[in-house]
């Protein structure tokens, strides 16, 4: 079902993780991410994939949500496994049917792609957005690329689009479903096996829901300007955000892994 779907939502807590300032944890979203595509052995991917696994602990956020934000990607990496699995090659051939061959190769390189495409959705969910509200994902967003400013960027603007876009992924995908629902209820067949009929069935739904987006964009650019939103100059800030020790913690004990992980791949 499609409100099984959990990306770009926000699971309030109070956790270690709830706790870290939302800068820092972009930071360290950003460096567990360069660590994974640093890592080009088994060993040290697993080293990650189990900080990975720490981190979601410490979280507390059920690993049933974990596994819910894979559902949109899940025919993605279904298919890298298998291009991955038939069309690499290696010395130890397993299995040989025809033009069919897979080697053990094959299958060592497409665990590794699955653990790393697991590692990097699963973090950066966790990291960003199940464990950081909207508001503040803007203003951290926005203090990261306050620099930019200088350069008349328009900073404030762009970190509001970049989490209005997040924030209306969940709002989208329950619209998708009552839509569905209800030209289901008018005799509307998605499970044809018939290619042509299930594309014509799909237009009922994407009409509806673009009318459906650019009406709540405009009720949204309504409530803005009723609220006399005029972008970023001038804006005071009711909760001003501030590192703590737990967030120097974690940001040296992420430097440490990626050291680690780099250390490794060099000298063992």
């Amino acid at each position: 079902m499609l409100n099984d779907i959990t990306l770009g939502q926000y699971f309030p807590g109070a956790s270690v993780i709830h706790k870290l300032d939302p800068r820092m944890k972009i930071i360290l979203a950003i460096i567990y991410i360069t660590a994974i595509f640093l890592s080009s052995q088994m060993y040290t991917l697993i080293m990650i994939f189990t900080v990975n696994i720490i981190v979601i602990f410490l979280s507390d956020i059920p690993f049933i949500i974990i596994l819910k934000a894979f559902k949109p990607l899940l025919f993605m990496i279904i298919f890298m496994i298998v291009i991955n699995i038939f069309m690499m090659g290696g010395e130890t051939l397993l299995f040989s049917l025809g033009f069919i061959k897979i080697y053990s190769d094959g299958i060592v390189y497409a665990v590794f792609i699955l653990i790393r495409i697991i590692s990097l959705i699963s973090a950066t969910s966790v990291l960003i957005t199940y464990t950081t509200s909207p508001t503040m994902l803007t203003e951290a967003i926005e203090q990261l690329l306050s620099p930019l400013k200088k350069i008349k960027v328009p900073v404030h603007e762009f970190a509001m689009m970049m989490t209005i876009a997040l924030r209306f992924i969940p709002t989208l995908i329950d619209e998708t479903e009552k839509i569905i629902n209800a030209q289901k209820a008018r005799g509307a067949d998605f499970y044809s096996r018939n290619i042509l009929k299930r594309a014509k069935a799909l237009v009922p739904i994407l009409i509806p829901l673009i009318i459906s987006a650019f009406r709540r964009a405009d009720e949204l650019a309504t409530a803005m300007e009723c609220r006399c939103y005029r972008g970023g100059e001038g804006r005071t800030k009711m909760k001003k955000l501030k590192y703590s020790a737990k967030d120097f913690a974690a940001f040296g004990l992420a430097v440490i892994v990626v050291a680690v992980v780099a250390a490794a791949q060099k000298f063992i």
